[in-house]
């Protein structure tokens, strides 16, 4: 029997620009970082993903087409 590996497909999601911006989470103590949303009106934050290193933070980029240098840190 075969067995073949799935291709893993990346899709382009969209956030909205005009009331949210994209925003880096990290722990002080643990230095976990979550990456995701805040909403510029509430300030409520969406997580979009985990970032465990430089592969995550550029899928993170792909995948919502979000430039490094557009992406707030908050601790």
């Amino acid at each position: 029997m075969l067995h073949f590996k799935k291709k893993k497909t990346i899709n382009l999601q969209t956030f909205n620009e005009k009331e949210q911006t994209p925003v880096i989470r990290a722990s002080i103590c643990t230095g976990e970082q979550v990456a995701g949303f805040r909403n510029k009106e509430t300030g409520k934050f969406e997580e979009a993903m985990l970032i465990r290193g430089e592969k995550d933070l550029q899928e993170f980029c792909i995948r919502y087409g979000v430039k490094q240098k557009e992406i707030k840190k908050e601790w």
